[in-house]
Formats: structure tokens, sequence, C-alpha cells
């Protein structure tokens, strides 16, 4: 209720201000607040380009684009005092998250959580095992933005876009800025990040690091709920570009990334009065190291309309766990990825056209279980046009994949828009998504305990969406409203199999569906008053019952102060999650079904620049000390308070 009282607020505020937004529009300075422009399908932001929305080189200008999608700034990662990229997510329409110590999944539109592309700095880094990226092991970098996408890209990105694409950019930066603060349960996270650059080149480097003792996250019971997990987690990039002359710009991106920290297990053994639940799970830990990189060039050739863009990826990561009374494991993960993209842009006539070559090599070996690496292999084309008018804009894209293990896919997109008034655009946009069983699916993880299916199939999603866009007072604010709808097919999901219940993957006959509304509304009020809503209701069902982890209503609010000359400035963020349904592994084998009951989380922030550049901060996170589950039994963080101080030259 509190979540529904604040909207309606803000809503009031918005509706008393209208007559004097345009002024204060006018007045207002956008280069200092960093919320000017609006994105399609969602809130306004600073940033005119959605650069992942087309394989075209120089992305998709906001207002131009045919499906939904949402771009947070890096001003507005600051006013809400982000550390945790999952948190921020969570203020995104269709985006569900849930996380525990060791994992954090991101479902988008009722999709799984192995159905996002996830990009960092234009690299792919999910887990080729899992198929997966822990969202909770992305910290956020000074001056970093997210882009989302939200539904099926495959005809862009392939096999891992099937619910959409989360793409986090760590930015350029001039200068050096750094950020130091202190909260509960001995936390420590600091950030730094220098930058500087000439006539031809640029360079930027960037570190950021947390520590925390943490706290519980079992349930009080059986003299459990008392271990505290801690976590301990390191990031150092750096990007260069050099031109080397008019039309040749070279690029190069690294990141390297470690996290360590405690996890519990629940307990499996029959008989126990903790039978399924969470439990203290003493000297059971994780270590996640990954190393990524990315080299590239540009050439613009006809006068810079046709463009042509040559790229080399490849990323490690390693994962370990340690469970004494469990079944620890080690893995190797690595994926080599070399892509030629060539667009020419027929410039007057608003025409442009994309052809692209993607090669993948993905590999996956669990030390002491396989011993033996696994691949996967393809090579896909891709096809995009576009048209931009005055009126209306028009994209399709097709991709074919040639994989070696799966028969070979092709997917689609098309989408229009059309500008009925000023400020009035409807749009729709339709397209189909191929996910392919990860390597873990197909080759098992625990011998004896989690086996493969070498006879899985990807699984088919078939959506489409339509939404409106409504802009008022000049652009000072914008109200957007989306349904969509899709259908999935062959979901891969777990068998337990008698009389062991070892857990092996299998396709399932029968569909599952999501449809849904995704409500965005945004406004900047004068100079000092930022409001940003969403809210998003969700049926996802999978042979009409529904699906865990995807609550049918999720929302949040965030509402930003600013003093006059950016002296000062207050946030406060308040996010809904509605009830829903997890599986119960406490009833046995195979699991029963839980209800997670709906919470609200309320975050409050401020700072204050003493001198110029430098600037006292501080927060409250779960204000309201919620006690809440993202994952039955798996007690989420309570009440936390943090102050620090940042500097910038």
């Amino acid at each position: 209720m509190k979540i529904y009282l604040l909207c309606s607020a803000a809503l009031a505020a918005v509706a008393t201000h209208a007559p004097a937004l345009a002024q204060d529009r006018a007045d207002a300075d956008c280069a200092q607040s960093g919320d000017c422009a609006v994105t399609t399908g969602s809130e306004p932001s600073g940033d005119g380009i959605i650069v992942t929305a087309s394989r075209q080189q120089d992305g998709v200008v906001i207002e131009d684009f045919t499906g939904s999608a949402t771009v947070i700034t890096a001003r507005q990662i600051e006013n809400r005092q982000t550390r945790n990229i999952e948190d921020v997510l969570r203020d995104v329409p269709g985006v569900a998250v849930a996380s525990t110590p060791g994992q954090t999944q991101i479902r988008v539109r009722g999709t799984e959580a192995n159905h996002i592309l996830v990009l960092v700095d234009g690299i792919e880094v999910s887990d080729p095992g899992s198929g997966e990226y822990d969202l909770g092991t992305l910290q956020a970098e000074i001056g970093a933005r997210i882009e989302v996408l939200r539904g099926p890209q495959s005809a862009l990105y392939g096999s891992e876009a099937v619910g959409g694409v989360i793409a986090y950019d760590s930015g350029t930066y001039d200068g050096l800025g750094a950020r130091i603060e202190f909260g509960t349960n001995t936390t420590v996270n600091g950030a730094a990040r220098w930058g500087t650059g000439g006539d031809v080149w640029d360079v930027s480097l960037s570190a950021a690091v947390v520590s925390t003792d943490g706290e519980p996250n079992a349930r009080e019971i059986a003299g459990n709920g008392v271990r505290d997990l801690g976590r301990d987690s390191y990031t150092l990039s750096g990007k260069a570009n050099l031109d080397l002359g008019e039309n040749l710009r070279l690029r190069a991106v690294g990141r390297y990334v470690r996290t360590q920290g405690d996890f519990n297990e629940q307990d499996f053994a029959f008989g126990s009065p903790t039978y399924g639940f969470v439990i203290d799970s003493p000297g059971t830990d994780f270590d996640n190291e990954s190393l990524s990189g990315l080299i590239g060039a540009r050439l613009e050739l006809a006068d810079g309309a046709w463009v042509n863009d040559v790229s080399v990826q490849y990323t490690d990561a390693n994962r370990q766990t340690n469970q004494p009374t469990g079944f620890p494991s080690s893995t190797t993960s690595d994926r080599l990825k070399a892509s030629y993209v060539s667009t020419y842009d027929f410039g007057g006539s608003d025409h442009a056209v994309t052809f692209a070559v993607d090669y993948e090599l993905e590999g996956f070996n669990n030390v002491g279980t396989f011993n033996d690496r696994k691949q996967s292999e393809t090579l896909s084309f891709v096809g995009e046009y576009r048209y931009t008018g005055e009126l209306f804009d028009v994209t399709a894209a097709m991709r074919h994949d040639s994989n070696d293990l799966f028969d070979d896919a092709t997917t689609f997109r098309f989408g229009a828009g059309v500008n009925l008034t000023d400020s009035l655009r409807v749009r729709a946009a339709m397209g189909t998504g191929v996910k392919n069983p990860t390597l873990s699916e197909l080759f098992g993880f625990f011998d004896g305990v989690f086996v493969g299916n070498a006879d899985l199939q990807p699984e088919e999603l078939v959506s489409w969406e339509a939404g409106v866009d409504q802009s008022f007072a000049d652009g000072a604010a914008r109200l957007s409203v989306t349904y969509f709808n899709g259908d999935l097919e062959n979901e891969i999901d777990t068998a337990f199999l008698p009389p062991d219940f070892v857990a092996q993957p299998f396709n399932r006959t029968s569909t599952s569906t999501q449809q849904g509304v995704e409500v965005a509304f945004a406004a900047q009020l004068g100079t000092q008053w930022d409001v940003n809503l969403a809210y998003t209701y969700l049926d996802a069902e999978e042979d009409g019952v529904t699906e865990v982890r995807r609550p049918q209503d999720t929302a949040s609010a965030a509402v930003t102060w600013t003093a006059p000359s950016d002296k000062a400035a207050a946030t406060l963020v308040v996010r809904y999650n509605g009830e829903a349904t997890d599986s119960d592994f406490t009833v046995g084998f195979p699991p029963g079904v839980a209800t997670l009951d709906d919470y609200t989380l309320v975050n409050l922030n401020a700072r204050y620049e003493i001198v110029q550049g430098i600037n006292l901060f501080g927060r409250v996170e779960n204000l309201l000390d919620e006690t809440y589950e993202q994952v039955f039994t798996f007690v989420s963080p309570g009440r936390q308070f943090v102050a620090g101080i940042s500097a910038e030259f």
C-alpha cells in the first residue's frame, strides 16, 4: 500500500505543477541534471541514444525506437547512490530481481534468468556453463550507465537475448574521481576513476571494492540464523580509444572481477527438523573470478555513410565452491567471439541497412567431474533494415544461427512507430527468440546428482507488444504504457528422477505464457525535482500454473530533490515487490510450491557539497527494516546505514 500512496502523491504533484512545467523546463540546466532526453517506453534520461537497440554502430535515437527500453543514466545512479547494479534494475518496468549470496537472478517479462543477454562494456559476460551472469558481482563504477531492452532481441544478438538485453557501460571519464563509504556490518565500499586524453586518444581506468562481514540469511529455527555471510569483491577495468586518421578508430576494453563470499546450504538430510530449509553452513563459501577483454576497429568510408566495425572479445570465468557437507565444485568457462558489422546509411532518404557476421565458441569444464572440456560453436548472419522518418519509423531484423550441437535457427524482429502528434506516439513490435540449452544442461553438473540430457532442444519464444508514449509540457514529463504477450515452447525444466531423485533437465511439451502491462511515468519539475514511477503487472504461467519468482505486481517510485547550484540533493526510493511463488523443498522431492509474501523497501539518501567537488553523503537502505525473502527460506538483509565522502577533480 505504501508504494501506491507515494505514486498517487507524486502524480498529484505533477498535476499541480503542470502549468509551470514548460517554463521550468526551459530554465532547467540539462547538462547538470542529466535528465533531458526521453526513453521510449520508459522514463526521461540524459542519454539520447540506445546503443544496443540496433547492430548499427551508432545505435538508435531514443525517440525513434519501436520497442521498449530504459536508459539509467550516470546521474540517476549517482542520485540513488547505487552500489550494486541489481538494486537499480528493480526500478525498471518488466524486471524482477531475486538475490541471494552467490546468486542474483534477473527475469524480464516473465522469462527465465538465463534468457537475458548481459553486456558489460560490449562484452558478453554470462557463464557459458549456466547461461547466467551473477549481477550481484557487478559494482557500479563512477560515470557508468545502463540500458535495458525488453522483449526478444535474438534477431540481433542470438541465443541469450530471448527476454531482453541488459547493457552496462562504464562510460568514459576526464579527470579524477573517488568515493569511500562505511556502513552497517563493517561494510566498506570504495571506487576510483581516472581518465585523460588528447585530440586523437583517450584512456580511463577504474577500480571498485566492497568488503562486508554481512549478516545471517537463514531463518531463526533450530539454532540457525546466526552465521554472518561476508563478501569481498574487487573490480579493475580500463578503456582506451585511438584515432588513426579521420576515418579509423581503434578501441580496447579490459575488465577483471573477483568476488569471494560465504553462502549457506539447504538441508536435505531426511528426517532433519530443518529439512529443505536454508541452514547455517560454516566453511561454505564461493570464489568467482573473471577476466574479459575486447579489441575493435571502426572504419568510416563514403564520407561516413558506410561504417565497418570488426571486434574480437574473450571472457574467461572460473567459479569454485567449498561445501564441506555438500558438493564442492570447480568450474571453468570461456567464450571467444568475433564480429564484423557493416552499416550503410542512405543519408537524405532516411534508410539504413546493416549486415553482421558473428562467430562464437563457448567452452565449459567441471573440474573433478568431467575433467573434459565441453564446447559449442555457432556461426551467425544478421541483416537489419531501418527507416526513420518524421511521421513514422520502421525496423526489421533477421538472424540465422548455424549451430554445431542443434538444428539451425532463424529469428526475426519487426517494429513500427507512428507519431500521431508532436507529443503522442504509438508503437508495436513482434519478434522471435531462441535459447539453446546450456552446456551444463547438456552434459551435467554433478555425477549422480545433476546429470545432463544430450537430447534437449532449444527453447523458442514468439512475442509481441504494443505501446503508447504521451509527452506533456514540452517534453518535461512522459507517460508510457506497454502491453506485451509471449508464448514459450520447449521450456527447459528439471525433473527429479526416482528412486534416487537425480536431477535432469527436460523439455516441457506444454506452453509457457507471459503477458502483462508496463507503465512508466517521469517528470522534471523545474530545476529541483525529478520523479520516476514504474509499475508492472505480470501473468506468467506454465501449463496454467504460475511460474516461480515472478511477482504479479511490482512497482517503484524515485523522487529526487536538488538544491540550487547542485549544492545538496536527496532521493527517496520506494520499491514494492508483490506476492510470488517459489519451490518448496521442505515437503521433499519433487518440491512443492510456497508463497513468498509481498514486501516494500524504502531507501533514503542525501548528499551535501562541503567545498567544490567534495561531497559528504549518507543513506539508509530498507529504512523500515522489512523482513522479507526473495527466495524461499533465504532471509534478505535488514536495515543498513551508510556514510561516506566523494571527490571529483
